[in-house]
């Protein structure tokens, strides 16, 4: 197993960071199929490796929580290496929860094969990305801490997420964006508030193509 970065706030900032061997502790949760509550109560007694970032995020290794289900539940053990793909995996970061409720109800109302992801930061969402490989980022721009901007070039330096697509959803007005660096070239910009027929639309032409693709 790799050495732990003495802090996952100076390994997102390398140039070679990946979070691969890591993932944060709602997903390791949802991987193990166990909530957020017991995934924390194994960590503290040991049964899975953890380890705490500045911020007190907990980050969690992959090989630990794989290696607590082979002992475990060597049923489910199979399933999470192997990644259901015909389900789009999307990734939705947004730090206000009025709204990351609102997508929520939209999402279930869709009734698409999507397995979608929430997440209130951009920090926590950088530590879970490269293991979760989700084929959408949905990002607000605005967020305390690291910004949707500085995630989005963090992304863009890690050549396995190249085929990723990117939505960004923001009130900025377009001038304040390019002042701040831009957004990579093939990111959709979408004003807020956000228009769900439209967003509707993407979702489905993306599961239709990923549909196509694995077949």
């Amino acid at each position: 197993m790799p050495r732990e970065p003495k802090s996952f706030e100076d390994a997102i900032t390398a140039t070679d960071f990946s979070s691969e061997d890591y993932c944060g502790t709602s997903y390791a949760a949802k991987l193990l199929g166990l909530s957020v509550a017991t995934v924390q109560s194994l960590v503290e007694k040991g049964e899975i490796d953890a380890w705490k970032t500045l911020g007190g995020h907990r980050r969690i290794a992959l090989q630990s929580i794989n290696a607590y289900l082979a002992k475990n539940n060597p049923q489910v053990a199979k399933v999470v290496d192997t990644d259901p793909k015909h389900r789009l995996r999307v990734l939705l970061v947004e730090d206000d929860e009025a709204t990351r409720e609102l997508y929520q109800l939209q999402f279930e109302d869709w009734d698409l094969p999507v397995d979608c992801t929430w997440m209130p930061s951009a920090l926590e969402a950088l530590m879970d990305i490269a293991s979760m490989r989700p084929d959408l980022l949905i990002t607000d721009l605005s967020m305390p801490g690291v910004d949707g901007i500085e995630m989005l070039k963090a992304l863009k330096r890690n050549q396995q997420l190249a085929d990723m697509q990117i939505i960004v959803i923001s009130g900025l007005p377009p001038e304040a964006i390019e002042e701040r660096g831009g957004l990579p070239p093939d990111a959709h910009r979408l004003q807020k508030p956000v228009n769900f027929d439209w967003l509707h639309g993407y979702v489905t032409a993306l599961v239709t193509a990923n549909r196509k693709w694995h077949h």
